[in-house]
C-alpha cells in the first residue's frame, strides 16, 4: 500500500467517525471526513480518495444513493467503496451490492476486520490504477 493513500469516512455520527479514525491510526494514510451524503460527493471532488467509508443512513442522500452516484460516474467508479452498516438484513446486502459497493460491514465494527478490508481495498485500488496506466500506455505506443 502506497503512503499517498487517501481514505474519506463518511458518517452523519461524530463518534462513528473518531472510532474509525482511531481504528485506522495504524494505516499510512491520510483521512478526510465528510456529515452527509452531499458533503461526501463534495469531499469526493476536493479531497480525492482512494477508498470511502460510507455509512448507509445519512442525511441529504443515503450511502445507497451517493455509492450509486459515484460508480455511474466513469471518473469516480474507481474509488473503492466499503459500505459500513448497522443495516444487517438480506435485502440490505442486495441494495448495497446493486448500488455498485465494493464491499461492506456490519456495525459494531471489528477493528481487525476493517483494517484488513481497508488494507486490501487499498492494495486492490493500488494494482488498478496501475493498470489503468499500463493500458493507456499500451494505447499510446499503438497510436500512430
Amino acid at each position: 500500500m502506497s503512503d499517498t493513500n487517501r481514505v474519506l469516512i463518511a458518517d452523519d455520527n461524530a463518534a462513528n467517525c473518531e472510532l474509525l479514525e482511531a481504528y485506522l491510526t495504524q494505516l499510512d494514510c491520510e483521512i478526510e471526513f465528510a456529515t452527509d451524503g452531499q458533503d461526501t460527493l463534495d469531499k469526493v471532488e476536493s479531497f480525492g480518495p482512494d477508498l470511502i467509508l460510507l455509512d448507509v443512513m445519512m442525511p441529504r442522500l443515503s450511502g445507497f444513493e451517493v455509492c450509486k452516484i459515484l460508480k455511474d460516474d466513469p471518473e469516480k467508479r474507481r474509488i473503492m467503496i466499503l459500505m459500513v452498516t448497522a443495516l444487517n438484513e438480506i435485502g440490505d446486502i442486495e441494495r448495497a451490492v446493486n448500488a455498485g459497493t465494493d464491499d461492506f460491514l456490519s456495525k459494531p465494527v471489528n477493528q481487525v476486520e476493517l483494517l484488513k478490508r481497508v488494507e486490501n481495498m487499498l492494495k486492490l485500488k493500488d494494482v488498478t490504477d496501475e493498470v489503468e496506466r499500463l493500458r493507456q500506455y499500451i494505447e499510446q505506443m499503438e497510436s500512430p
